[in-house]
Parts: C-alpha cells; sequence; structure tokens
C-alpha cells in the first residue's frame, strides 16, 4: 500500500496542533477586560463578541464554494494567516472598534476550517480516510489541551501576565502559518474539480447500491439512495470533470433535496444544528459569566484547567461511544431528549448556584456532554453519505446553526436588542436546550408509538395467517404437502 497520505498527514498534524495551541484562550475575557484592554463587560459581551457570530455566519457559504473551487491549500493558508492577524491585533490594537475587527478576522479563521478537514479527502486514498480523520481530529483536541494546561501553569505557577500568553498563541499562530506552504496542491475537488473523482467517492461512500444501502442502515425509514454519485456521473460527463458554478449549485440542490427528504437524517440534523447554535453561546459567554462570578482583578482563575479537563473528558467520551451498541435507529430520540436535560440542567446550574467551582463543574459535564453527543449525530449522518454529501449536509446543518445564534445574538445580547446581562443571558440558554429536550421527548414518544403499532400489526397478522393455514383441519400433512408441492 502507498504511503503517500504519510507526508501531507504529518503537516497536517503540525498545522492543527500550532493553530490549535492557544495558551490565552481561556484567559481571553480576562485580558480583554482587564488593564492591558481596559474594556467593561458591556463592551465585551454585547458589542466585541456578537461579531464574531455575525461574520462566520457571512463568511461560512462563500468560504464552502472558494474552499472548493480553490482547492482547499490557498484557503488554509488564508485562515493561518487569519489567526496570526487576529492576535497581532490582540497584542497591539486598543478600542471597541479594533477589538471588533479582530472578530471579524477569527471570523474568516473560524469560516475556513472546513478547509482543513476536506483538504484530507482530495489527497488520501478513501481506504486511509477513518485513519488520517482521526489523527487530525485527535491533533487538534490535544493541541488544544496543552494550550489550555500550558495557560493555567503559567498563570498559576509562574505568575506570567495574560498579555504573554497572548504573544505565545501569536508565536503559536507563525509557526502554524508555516506548515501549509509545503503541502501537496490537490489536483481534484468535491464539487468544482472533479477528474477521476467518481471511483473515489463510491469507494469512500460503500456500499454504492441504493438497496444495499437500506438492508444495512439500522433505520429504514431512509428509502433513498444517499451515497449515489449520479449527479457527479452528470457533471462529469457535460464538462469533463471540472463543474461551473451553476452546474454545482443545482447538484448541491439536488443532494439537498435528496438528503433531507430521508426522515432520520433530517431528525439528527435538526438537533445537530439547535444544539451546535445553544453551544456556541454557551461557549462565547461562559468566561464572562466566570468573570462576573469570580473576578480576576480580585481572584486567582482556574479556567485552563477546565478547558483542559472539558476537552480531554470530551474526547474520551466521543472515544467511548463507539463501544456502546445502542439502537440509535429506535431509541436516538430519546437519548437525545434525556442528554438535551442533562445539558439544560448543567447550564441553569451555572446560571442560578452561581459558585465558580459549580461552573467549573456544570460547564465540563455541559462540553462533555455536547461533545458525545455530536459525535453520535455525526456517525448516524455520515453513516450512508459519500464525502460530497456529507460535506453539504455538515455545511447546511451549520449555516442554520449560525442562522439561529445569529437571531439569538441580536435578540438577546446585541446592544442593538435586549443586551441582557449575562445571568439572565444563561437562564435563556438553559431554557433553549430545555425545548430541545420537549422537542425530541415528543418525536421519540410518538417514533416508539408508531413502531410499537406497527410491530402489533404485523402480530396480528401472522396471527391471522396461523389461523387460515390450520383451518382446514387438526391433520399437519395438508401442510407439509403444501410445502412440498411448492418446492
Amino acid at each position: 500500500m502507498s504511503e503517500s497520505w504519510l507526508y501531507p498527514t504529518v503537516l497536517l498534524c503540525i498545522y492543527g496542533f500550532f493553530c490549535n495551541l492557544r495558551p490565552s484562550e481561556p484567559f481571553l475575557t480576562a485580558f480583554l477586560m482587564g488593564p492591558d484592554k481596559n474594556l467593561t463587560e458591556t463592551e465585551v459581551v454585547n458589542e466585541i463578541y456578537p461579531l464574531w457570530t455575525y461574520s462566520y455566519l457571512i463568511l461560512l457559504f462563500p468560504v464552502f464554494l472558494a474552499t472548493d473551487y480553490l482547492c482547499y491549500k490557498p484557503v488554509l493558508i488564508l485562515q493561518a494567516a487569519s489567526f496570526i492577524v487576529t492576535y497581532a491585533m490582540l497584542v497591539k490594537a486598543q478600542g471597541v472598534l479594533a477589538m471588533q475587527l479582530l472578530e471579524f478576522f477569527f471570523g474568516v479563521a473560524t469560516a475556513t476550517e472546513i478547509a482543513y478537514y476536506s483538504y484530507i479527502y482530495s489527497v488520501v486514498e478513501p481506504a486511509n480516510y477513518q485513519r488520517v480523520t482521526g489523527f487530525c481530529r485527535s491533533v487538534t483536541l490535544l493541541g488544544s489541551a496543552v494550550g489550555s494546561l500550558t495557560g493555567q501553569l503559567l498563570v498559576s505557577v509562574a505568575q506570567v501576565p495574560l498579555l504573554h500568553l497572548t504573544i505565545i498563541t501569536l508565536a503559536s499562530s507563525c509557526l502554524a502559518f508555516l506548515a501549509p506552504w509545503f503541502l501537496p496542491m490537490p489536483s481534484r475537488s468535491l464539487f468544482f474539480h472533479q477528474k477521476d473523482s467518481v471511483p473515489q467517492e463510491r469507494a469512500a461512500g460503500e456500499p454504492v447500491d441504493g438497496r444495499e444501502l437500506i438492508e444495512k442502515s439500522e433505520d429504514s425509514e431512509c428509502k433513498v439512495p444517499l451515497n449515489a454519485d449520479e449527479g457527479t456521473v452528470v457533471l462529469k460527463e457535460k464538462h469533463g470533470g471540472d463543474g461551473g458554478l451553476m452546474e454545482v449549485l443545482k447538484i448541491l440542490w439536488a443532494d439537498f433535496v435528496e438528503c433531507y427528504s430521508c426522515r432520520a437524517l433530517l431528525a439528527w440534523s435538526v438537533w445537530w444544528a439547535l444544539s451546535t447554535c445553544g453551544y456556541f453561546q454557551v461557549i462565547n459567554y461562559a468566561q464572562a459569566l466566570w468573570e462576573k462570578i469570580l473576578p480576576s482583578k480580585e481572584f486567582v482563575i482556574y479556567n485552563g484547567y477546565v478547558e483542559t479537563v472539558s476537552t480531554l473528558l470530551g474526547a474520551l467520551a466521543a472515544f467511548g461511544v463507539g463501544f456502546v451498541k445502542v439502537s440509535w435507529a429506535v431509541w436516538g430520540e430519546l437519548a437525545l431528549c434525556v442528554f438535551s436535560v442533562v445539558i439544560a440542567v448543567a447550564v441553569y446550574l451555572m446560571d442560578t448556584v452561581r459558585n465558580i467551582w459549580v461552573c467549573y463543574t456544570s460547564y465540563v459535564l455541559f462540553r462533555a456532554t455536547y461533545m458525545l453527543l455530536i459525535t453520535i449525530a455525526t456517525y448516524q449522518i455520515a453513516a450512508n453519505l459519500n464525502m460530497r454529501r456529507y460535506a453539504l449536509v455538515f455545511g447546511v446543518n451549520t449555516f442554520i446553526a449560525l442562522v439561529l445564534q445569529t437571531l439569538l445574538t441580536v435578540i438577546v445580547v446585541d446592544s442593538a436588542g435586549l443586551a441582557l446581562d449575562i445571568f439572565p443571558q444563561f437562564l435563556i440558554y438553559g431554557s433553549y436546550f430545555a425545548a430541545i429536550a420537549v422537542i425530541f421527548l415528543i418525536a421519540g414518544i410518538y417514533k416508539v408509538a408508531i413502531r410499537s403499532r406497527s410491530n402489533g400489526a404485523e402480530v396480528q397478522t401472522e396471527s391471522g395467517g396461523t389461523e387460515t393455514d390450520s383451518a382446514g383441519g387438526d391433520c399437519p400433512l395438508p401442510k407439509e404437502s403444501n410445502g412440498i408441492s411448492k418446492a
């Protein structure tokens, strides 16, 4: 087997590690509200942080298309450059307007993250997809955990100023910037440049036959062959492998309609979009809540330890779910309901108890539960999709999550809206997850009731058939005779 996947994988892992090695990240709010930037809570929470959500939403779809059209590598370089600009501004810039511009560049870096994982599938053979994806995901989590732990140790043990953590993060971003330049330039992509990619995608999405998919799928509600490549074949025949923008958009729309016609995929996607919206909000404003409960100017804070533990526990939960045997087709909605209740309770505790250790513990529980569920949702969605359709579903779900988050931010957080204090905000976020739990409780009960009714009908049908067979007499001979004649 060719080891051509090894070189780009090593470079991607180096890039992912240093991009996520951010010792300043757990202390961002404390830094902005500290003596270095001297911003108020209202400025940070209601005027600066919302800009990330808006820029991420605006950039997501054009970046999604540009990433594929430019074959990933230039977008990876753009992402690395955006991180450098972000942290350089964090070190040097002052004032609300400068920090809002910083949030825009961070939105660019976040939106271009899709290039990191998409690049893998353009240079790696399908047989190595799972292995390489595992390496890249693991190393990003490792970088995040190491960065948070390093930041905490430097703050609490070495008494290093927060400004120095930001400089270290900038240096890490500069190191990450070097890696993408040495990556090989892909010759194909999922949508625009598809030469010789049809066999690759089919290998990635095996089995290809739609009937085989339905037989192997755990949930028979999905009756469409979601990993078929008819659109790709048509595009390839018309354009020799390179599709124009309109052709790509037509195929995306056809794929969108077919994918979301599957009720099972739709259910998991709805949870993905709804919960990711709430997850982003809690993650974005958790530090502001901690700062309100335990001001960093007066007390020692342990945000770095909390981020480290929550990242590692979340990764462990995501890894362990692969060994749990559950019929998600039957119990998926009810499981989502139960775990959404756990998340809602965790957020409520963060808001109402207002003890920093309860907040820290609830935050760890919140992140670990979300990472567990998002792993299950990813598997359930990706199980029957080829790489192209998975990229589409992932993009659509993220886009919907950002639309919802934007609405929530405008109404609840932004100074143009209600501009609520941080405690009422978290009360709303907890209620939001409780509403998600209610939605999936109703869906789960409905699904179990439908299955029970259909199973009861099958039992009655079988019972009726048996009575009909035995109605001619007690002698079993005619049955045997019928069996022999049919044979």
